[in-house]
């Protein structure tokens, strides 16, 4: 399924969580870590639990973020998941696949990780193999925070990590969700940001306001001149194919067979998008 908007949603903000059911994000992460104060983990967890009981958008995915089991709060939070109508479990702060293991013992969910940490961007490749991953969420401020990069729009400092973890997910079959853009105000830095993510190869953008769905949505779904383009190189690799070839010429460049594979996932991703906007 398209996971080109990934928006987080405070579970201790009730408004919040009802909106959330109804907007064109293709994912939310229902979060109880860092988004709810220490006091009011226990009737966020409550309110969390009646909310994913009413049922939103079918496409959409609804993914929670429980607190580490290292704090007071996970083992509740793992123990309280077993009743929720959730589609996974997001795990924060993996440093090794042994979290994911301690997690993977007490649900049957799909799991997802945060990659927020030194350890966990050089130990990206056994995170990404772990049998029950389903994809992998930078976590781009606490990274940020542990490594003392200094800040700065074209987000330089963040691309080696950036890379190794969506080397990592992409060698080991896994989603990968770029992090947040902090700037809410700031239309040109969020498109860059998502033009950026989808530029290195992640499937998508995690999200921290709802006004950011629209440019995240537009920068991870194909353009027209994307599909019209992965059109012609099927049908010009088809053409020369019939004729014994193996390498067709679209606008001055090569055609082989991977860019054929390339244009028909592409083309896939459009079809899931237009099928999802007209059910």
């Amino acid at each position: 399924m398209p996971l080109r908007s990934m928006l987080y949603v405070p579970a201790s903000n009730a408004r919040a969580l009802a909106k959330a059911r109804d907007l064109p994000c293709d994912a939310l992460i229902l979060d109880l870590e860092d988004a709810v104060a220490p006091a009011a983990k226990q009737e966020a967890r409550a309110a969390l639990g009646a909310a994913l009981a009413e049922r939103g958008r079918a496409a959409q995915l609804r993914l929670v973020r429980i607190n580490g089991l290292g704090t007071p709060w996970g083992a509740e939070d793992l123990a309280a998941q077993a009743g929720w109508e959730c589609d996974g479990i997001v795990v924060p702060k993996v440093d090794e696949a042994a979290d994911l293991d301690a997690v993977a013992a007490r649900t049957e969910r799909p799991l997802w990780a945060m990659i927020e940490t030194a350890r966990g961007v050089l130990r990206a490749a056994e995170i990404c193999a772990h049998p029950r991953l389903s994809g992998i969420v930078m976590g781009t401020n606490d990274l940020g925070r542990e490594i003392g990069l200094r800040p700065t729009a074209d987000r330089f400092a963040l691309l080696t990590a950036l890379q190794g973890a969506l080397l990592a997910a992409r060698a080991h079959g896994v989603a990968a969700i770029d992090g947040v853009c902090n700037a809410l105000d700031d239309a040109a830095r969020l498109e860059a940001e998502c033009a950026q993510g989808r530029d290195l190869g992640f499937d998508g953008k995690s999200l921290i306001h709802p006004a950011q769905i629209a440019a995240a949505n537009a920068a991870f779904a194909p353009g027209a001149e994307e599909i019209d383009l992965a059109r012609r190189r099927i049908a010009a690799f088809e053409a020369v194919l019939a004729e014994g070839q193996g390498v067709a010429v679209v606008d001055g460049e090569i055609v082989e067979a991977l860019h054929v594979e390339a244009a028909r996932a592409l083309l896939d991703l459009a079809r899931k998008l237009e099928e999802g906007r007209a059910s």
